[in-house]
């Protein structure tokens, strides 16, 4: 399946703010495609860091941003399904 047009896109988030505001998700549709583009944005933030680390020398740098984006990603990944990450402080 393509890749919507960013056009597209922008008209489907449009449409479905509209129908969660006024209620018209039975199906949870629109939830869905909000709550996935949320997320999507801070997984291409970690793919594009993990992209630079590899492509950089793999530099501790990169690697700093790289770890950055993916508990970024792992915040939002609880944020959005209510659960509590487990944590062991060796990250």
């Amino acid at each position: 399946m393509p890749q919507p047009t960013a056009q597209e896109l922008d008209e489907a988030i449009k449409m479905a703010i509209h129908m969660r505001e006024k209620h018209l998700d039975p199906f949870n549709v629109a939830r869905c495609l909000l709550s996935h583009n949320y997320r999507i944005k801070h997984l291409e933030q970690v793919m594009t860091a993990a992209d630079r680390y590899l492509n950089m020398g793999m530099s501790e740098q990169e690697r700093t941003k790289l770890l950055h984006a993916i508990q970024k990603a792992k915040d939002l990944e609880s944020y959005t399904s209510q659960i509590e990450q487990d944590s062991f402080g060796l990250e």
